[in-house]
This record gives C-alpha cells, structure tokens and sequence, in this order.
C-alpha cells in the first residue's frame, strides 16, 4: 500500500510541474501577442500619453513580459537575440510601413532596457544549473584528492 501513496505523490508532483510549464507556455503566448499587438497597431492622431514619456515604461514592459516568459519556457539565451533583433525591425517597421506611427531610437533603448529582466532570468537558470552535484563535491573534498593520489603509481 506505500508504495501506491507514493506512486501517486510523484505522479501528481510531475503533473504539477507540467502545469505549470502549460501556465508558462500560456503566459508567453498572451504576452507575445499583446507585444506584437502594442508594436504594430496603427497609431491614431491625438494618441494621448497617460503621463509625459508613458510609451518608454509600455516599451519596456512590452519586452520584459515576453522576453523573460520566453527565456524561462525555452531556458536559452537565444529569444533575447529574437528580442533584441525585433527592438530594432519593429522600430523600422513603425517608421517606414505603420500610418500614424513613427520609429524612434529612444524607443530602441526602451526596448532593449526591456531585455534587462530575461538576461537576469538566464544568468540566474544558468547558474542554478552550473553548481557542482554532491558527487562531484565529494569527489573534490581533501580525503578523495589524497585517495586518489594515493592510488596513483610513480611515475
């Protein structure tokens, strides 16, 4: 019978992991939407601001959400060069081809300031992955060094 509670107990701990890599998956793809949606809506003339320079904290946060979410689903640097790369297209894209939008370089550094967040997520995932396991600290403790030179033959 113990073993069934316990069969049980690692089922439901990987279907909670699942979960929530499902709500993660979710939380992406809402936000990418809303980023793409922000970017590339027209604009209207008389768009009013909620504040004097608004539109750089919305750039900022329109980059955050994604690229943080994205790098925490794929657990690699590289959607921060997808983000990085779209800072920069979605700029152009505005200035050249959107009515009532314009592209504008401080918006770029919004953008990229935007990145800060998921960079911080993957230095942190990537060293949470790079600590020695117990083995290998046990491997490395002074009486494992002397062991093994022990056993070592002359040369």
């Amino acid at each position: 019978m113990p073993t069934e509670r316990s069969d049980s107990a690692a089922s439901a701990g990987v279907a909670g992991a699942g979960g929530a890599r499902v709500l993660l998956w979710v939380a992406l793809l809402l936000a990418v939407v809303l980023h793409l949606y922000g970017l590339y809506r027209p604009g209207e003339p008389g768009e009013s601001e909620w504040f004097p320079q608004s539109d750089k904290v919305l750039h900022f946060l329109g980059f955050a959400a994604p690229s943080a979410l994205a790098v925490l689903v794929f657990r690699h640097w590289w959607p921060i060069v997808v983000f990085a790369v779209h800072a920069v297209v979605s700029e152009v894209a505005q200035a050249w081809w959107l009515p009532g939008r314009d592209g504008d370089l401080v918006d770029v550094l919004a953008d990229l300031s935007g990145l800060l967040p998921a960079v911080t997520i993957w230095w942190w995932l990537q060293r949470r992955g790079s600590r020695p396991s117990a083995s290998a600290t046990a491997d490395s403790s002074p009486t494992s060094r002397t062991s093994a030179a022990a056993r070592r033959p002359n040369a």
